[in-house]
């Protein structure tokens, strides 16, 4: 008896993590407050294309919750947010000039 709730456990389990990974594929729309254009976060391109994991800006760069962050040029300029990986090293410089295009849309 003992196995079989186990077993069942663990395909309970299974199948809510695999729900999970799929919500994980939306993209995440960030409102800008001036003229410079919405930001759309792709979660498939960075997970599926760049082959990161969740766990690395989950949730010590950005929590779970929709609308917890509060992200910023300035933070990212501090190493925070998107920052901690734009930053010219691991990948684009989003504080760059010429940068800007690849992020925020009109």
């Amino acid at each position: 008896m003992k196995k079989i709730i186990v077993l069942a456990m663990a395909v309970v389990m299974t199948l809510a993590f695999a729900t999970l990974g799929f919500s994980l594929k939306k993209d995440v729309e960030f409102k800008t407050v001036g003229d410079e254009g919405k930001v759309t976060f792709s979660h498939e391109n960075h997970t599926e294309k760049k082959g990161m994991k969740c766990n690395e800006c989950h949730p010590k760069l950005f929590k779970m919750k929709k609308g917890d962050d509060v992200v910023t040029m300035a933070a990212m300029k501090e190493g925070k947010f998107c920052g901690a990986c734009h930053d010219g090293k691991k990948a684009f410089d989003a504080n760059a000039a010429d940068s800007c295009a690849k992020c925020h849309t009109k």
